[in-house]
C-alpha cells in the first residue's frame, strides 16, 4: 500500500494537466458550442497549462541547483496547485457557470484554498514562525486572486456583455478568495506544525 499510493500521486499532476488541456482544445476548435463563446479559450489554451507547470518547473529548478539526498517529490502539492485550472475549465464544459448560480462563488472559494494549499505545502517547512506563514500565504492568495481578476477582465469582461456587473463580480470573488487563501493558510500551518504528542 505504501509503494501504491506514491505511484498514484506521480500520475495525478500529468493527468489533472491533461484533463484540463483537451476540455481547453475542445472549447478552442470544437465550433458552435454556446457556453464557450466570448470566454477567451484561445488565451486560457495557452495560459493555462504554462500556469499549471510554472509551479513543478520552479521546484526542479531549485532542487537541480541545490540538491538533496533522500528529497521526495512533491506531487501532492503539484496536483492541488494544478487542480483549480482544471476545476475551471470543468465548470464550464459542464455550463456550471450559467446553470448554477452559486457556482462561481464556490469556485473561487475552493479553488483559493486547494492553490493556497498546494503552494504552502511547498513553502511551509522552510517559514518559521507559523504565524508568518499563515500571514504570507493568505497575502500570496489575495494577490493571486488579485492577478486572476485583472486576467480576466483585460481577456474577456472588458469588450464582453459582463461589463455592467463586473465590478460587484470582482468585489465578491477577491473577498472569496481571500477567505479561501485564509482557511488554506489556517489548515496548512495546522498540519506543517503539528507538535508531537507528549506521552
Amino acid at each position: 500500500m505504501a509503494t501504491t499510493r506514491p505511484a498514484l500521486l506521480r500520475w495525478a499532476p500529468p493527468l489533472v494537466l491533461v484533463l484540463t488541456v483537451a476540455q481547453l482544445a475542445v472549447a478552442q476548435w470544437m465550433p458552435g458550442i454556446e457556453r464557450f463563446e466570448g470566454k477567451a479559450f484561445g488565451a486560457r489554451l495557452l495560459l493555462y497549462p504554462l500556469l499549471m507547470l510554472a509551479v513543478p518547473a520552479a521546484w526542479w529548478w531549485q532542487a537541480r541547483r541545490r540538491p538533496q539526498a533522500g528529497r521526495t517529490v512533491p506531487y501532492a502539492a503539484f496536483t492541488l496547485v494544478m487542480a483549480p485550472f482544471l476545476v475551471d475549465v470543468t465548470g464550464n464544459s459542464l455550463d456550471l457557470y450559467d446553470a448554477v448560480v452559486w457556482w462561481d462563488d464556490l469556485n473561487h472559494l475552493v479553488n483559493w484554498m486547494l492553490l493556497t494549499a498546494g503552494l504552502g505545502l511547498l513553502v511551509g517547512p522552510a517559514v518559521r514562525p507559523r504565524w508568518a506563514l499563515a500571514l504570507m500565504l493568505t497575502g500570496l492568495g489575495a494577490l493571486l486572486a488579485v492577478g486572476w481578476e485583472l486576467g480576466e477582465w483585460f481577456t474577456f469582461i472588458r469588450h464582453g456583455t459582463e461589463l455592467s456587473d463586473a465590478y460587484t463580480d470582482t468585489l465578491g470573488d477577491l473577498a472569496l478568495g481571500t477567505l479561501g487563501s485564509l482557511v488554506a493558510a489556517l489548515v496548512v500551518t495546522k498540519v506543517l506544525y503539528r507538535a508531537p504528542r507528549r506521552h
